[in-house]
């Protein structure tokens, strides 16, 4: 697979720009389009160096309630001993550009392109940009749900050009998901997958259904249905969907279309 992600770059636009854009908050969905990501957006952290971030989802009423997500933007040298601050905290990390160098419990990965991985909660990890090249990658952390009887679930490496997609049925392959995680593996309470449609694919229905869902365009174009609303995405956009929000889509190509999946799973709804 060659596959090459959107990262956004920041900048800043012109004064000779027009004001009219995409982005969209609404109640019940979220759209930040790829032209908001500017270094005017930026945000930083303690104990990360030469590490910038756009923070595209967070708990907040009326907004994300289960996850976080940011994509970090690592200059050569930089990264972090300190990387996260809540032992709570599980983490899907995904790199778009450039190589990671992740040492989690004492054991070193170097994380290219479709890099994945999955950091469960407590782990001890530090992540660096030893390269001449920006490292880009995303960041999504939710607060692990313990279930007693089960055990935490185990720090998972992967790449996904090394994964077969799963395509979906009575489709012909037009719309496909590559998984990381078993879905049976019931001790997850959260999946971050990559869906792939391929030009003419189409969600044939309104999803309405309990999870939460943060997706990020990686390639190519698709009009999306949220709620109410069609609305056109590309690549570099993100969007956020509250639980219950009605989506479909229907990727009109010239090529792939494929986002980074977010989703809550298996687990009771608390009361």
């Amino acid at each position: 697979m060659s596959a090459k992600y959107y990262a956004p770059k920041g900048g800043h636009p012109g004064q000779e720009q027009l004001l009219t854009d995409r982005a969209i908050f609404t109640e019940a969905y979220a759209v930040i389009p790829k032209g908001t990501m500017r270094d005017i957006v930026t945000s930083f952290l303690p104990f990360w160096d030469k590490t910038r971030l756009w923070v595209l989802a967070r708990p907040l009423s009326g907004f994300a309630e289960t996850f976080s997500q940011y994509i970090m933007e690592v200059a050569p040298g930089g990264g972090s001993d300190r990387p996260e601050g809540d032992p709570d905290a599980e983490g899907v990390l995904f790199v778009v550009e450039g190589r990671a160098s992740l040492t989690v419990n004492g054991a070193t990965y170097e994380l290219t392109e479709g890099g994945y991985a999955f950091l469960p909660p407590s782990s001890e990890w530090t992540l660096h940009n030893t390269t001449d090249d920006m490292l880009r990658f995303h960041w999504i952390r939710k607060a692990y749900e313990e279930v007693p009887g089960l055990d935490h679930p185990e720090l998972i490496i992967a790449n996904e050009k090394d994964i077969a997609p799963t395509v979906m049925p009575e489709t012909e392959g037009r719309w496909a998901t590559t998984r990381f995680v078993d879905p049976t593996d019931l001790r997850h309470d959260m999946h971050v997958t990559i869906v792939t449609f391929e030009p003419g694919g189409v969600i044939p229905f309104l999803e309405t259904h309990v999870m939460e869902h943060g997706l990020y365009v990686l390639e190519g174009k698709a009009a999306y249905r949220l709620n109410n609303d069609w609305v056109e995405v590309e690549a570099g956009d993100y969007m956020w969907l509250r639980a219950f929000c009605p989506q479909a889509c229907y990727a009109g190509g010239p090529g792939k279309f494929r986002y980074l999946l977010y989703k809550d799973v298996n687990r009771h709804m608390p009361l």
